[in-house]
């Protein structure tokens, strides 16, 4: 996910990104400038545009009209959801949307695939053929059965190109005959087959030993093919989840509302209300508005001393996250290697880190988040702030008069003015490099739309959250260059072919091997500039019973109870 990740986060819907990934999933803030709002800070970061009559109903009225009870509820924060479409969103299953869909599998909090709408499930020896086993006692909240032909439905829809899904491929592309239906060359998927009701065969393009966490992300969530696409039907979508939609008043409120026929355990509380408007979110948990905030920098310190009130409620983790820069590769003066491995020379990290972030946060040396099968913390790698060695480049590439070095453009989300990180940035490069950079400002809700139509000028903020754990998610999603999240453009057939290789490698230590040399020439291309893996914290109220704080956003709120 974008610094959407999920991955997914992604990736943060996942690159629409870090910033939906982030904040609009209301999943923790990584601690960064730009972190979850979301993945997405840029992954801060992500909604969208529906046609529905606002309501000026305030908060509290609506939580009245739904006869809310405080003691069988969690509140939360939230931003105005890019869309409810599993199909369409760029963030991960931990938000709204992830708790009213579901899908054949999910992963729970210690990051393991379990199964959801499938009971079980069988391989193929060769690895190619997966047999779902569906649960028989399924019902959409509208009481409607489902049955295999449902996830048919659904897969399809989602390849469909009349649906514009930017997941699709990344996701559910290793079954067979999916790229002829994205394509436009087929209405149906070749390689998916109905047994029976419950009984759903899946054929893979190759034996990927991560297919099952793939699956885990939204766009594989079934949708029901008799309401999905009618006029607003977000607005009242009919899922499978443990949660139902119950109201949805844009840039105010979502509250959700227990599935008392979910097909698992039951959700532990009602309802579950996410506060949509504007506010100071520290100032609302400690009022006791809200169940859950994100913190970081200042704050921080604060609530990490022993004598703080808040200092029990402080929960700190890792999250899969790698903040970085982006560089379009194709166009000049970043179709020059050694004029992207010169900005990424020409930044001093470690100062962004310590402004912005209080310290919180790991300088990245390559793409791989710490707890990521793979990472490695090899402090030879990477580019360290070296400006001799900056400038040096910068005239190797031609430019040592700087003066014909162009204009580059700077690309990030925004309301009209540049944010301090963007601005400390440009000022650290113009200072140590001696060109200019002009930023351009582009509205939150458009921006990831506007980098996947290509429009990411020069350089471009992004970041990616994983939406699974495994080194896939990150080397291939993000730098192959047939991948619809390499936004940059970036292409290497040598690492093309170790990535495609990597993919159908059975033998764990040997894929972990063949990662490591891909992640050495990706870093060495600089296809963008590395700069930090997010350490995250929040708040947690004492009141909810069962809540973790997660690397990367699961769906968890119907495990939550409420004690207050």
């Amino acid at each position: 996910m974008i610094e959407e990740k999920s991955g997914t986060q992604r990736s943060a819907e996942k690159a629409q990104s870090y910033t939906e990934k982030s904040l609009h999933n209301v999943t923790l803030l990584p601690l960064h400038p730009f972190t979850r709002s979301p993945l997405l800070w840029l992954i801060v970061v992500s909604l969208l545009l529906l046609s529905c009559q606002l309501v000026t109903n305030s908060p509290q009225l609506l939580q009245n009209q739904a006869e809310i009870d405080r003691d069988d509820a969690i509140f939360l924060l939230g931003g105005q959801p890019r869309t409810l479409d599993p199909a369409k969103t760029l963030g991960g299953p931990d938000g709204p949307l992830g708790h009213i869909f579901s899908g054949l599998v999910m992963l729970d909090a210690d990051l393991q695939v379990q199964p959801e709408l499938a009971a079980g499930w069988e391989v193929s020896e060769d690895g190619r053929i997966y047999t779902f086993y569906l649960r028989q006692n399924v019902l959409f909240h509208d009481g409607r059965p489902f049955t295999a032909q449902d996830v048919i439905f659904s897969w399809e829809r989602a390849a469909n190109p009349d649906t514009g899904s930017d997941t699709v491929q990344t996701y559910l592309g290793d079954i067979a005959g999916i790229q002829a239906v994205i394509d436009g060359d087929a209405k149906q998927i070749s390689g998916l087959r109905a047994i029976d009701d419950y009984t759903l065969e899946v054929q893979l393009t190759a034996p990927v030993v991560y297919f099952l966490q793939k699956l885990a992300y939204p766009v594989a969530f079934v949708v029901d093919s008799e309401t999905v696409d009618t006029r607003n039907w977000e607005y009242a979508p009919n899922g499978t989840g443990p949660f139902k939609l119950q109201t949805w008043v844009d840039d105010e409120e979502i509250i959700l509302v227990r599935n008392d026929s979910y097909y698992l355990e039951p959700a532990r509380v009602r309802h579950v209300v996410y506060d949509l408007g504007p506010g100071l979110a520290l100032s609302q948990y400690e009022n006791g508005e809200i169940d859950l905030v994100g913190v970081g920098g200042a704050n921080l310190d604060r609530v990490e001393d022993p004598n703080n009130e808040l200092h029990d409620q402080l929960a700190l983790g890792v999250s899969l996250c790698t903040s970085t820069i982006g560089l379009n590769t194709q166009i000049a003066p970043f179709d020059d290697v050694r004029v992207r491995q010169a900005f990424n020379y020409a930044l001093d990290k470690e100062l962004l880190i310590e402004t912005f972030s209080g310290g919180d946060a790991l300088v990245a040396t390559g793409s791989l988040p710490p707890g990521m099968p793979g990472y490695t913390s090899d402090p030879t790698r990477g580019y360290p702030f070296d400006p001799a060695r900056a400038n040096q480049l910068l005239d190797e590439a031609g430019y040592a008069d700087r003066s014909s070095f162009p204009v580059v453009t700077y690309t990030t989300s925004g309301y009209g003015d540049v944010g301090g990180y963007v601005t400390a940035v440009i000022s650290l490069w113009q200072d140590v490099l001696g060109v200019t950079i002009q930023p351009v400002v582009v509205d939150p809700f458009i921006y990831y739309d506007e980098l996947y139509a290509g429009n990411t000028g020069n350089i471009y903020q992004s970041g990616w959250c994983a939406d699974y754990p495994d080194p896939q998610n990150f080397l291939d999603i993000l730098y192959h260059g047939d991948s619809p999240q390499n936004i940059g453009r970036y292409v290497n057939l040598e690492v093309d072919a170790l990535l495609e290789q990597a993919r159908i490698e059975e033998d764990v230590p040997t894929r972990l091997a063949q990662y490591a040399e891909i992640e050495r020439r990706i870093v060495a291309d600089a296809p963008v500039v590395f700069v930090s893996h997010d350490l995250q914290a929040a708040l947690v109220s004492p009141d909810l019973d069962g809540y973790v704080l997660p690397p990367l956003g699961v769906r968890q709120w119907h495990r939550v109870a409420v004690n207050r």
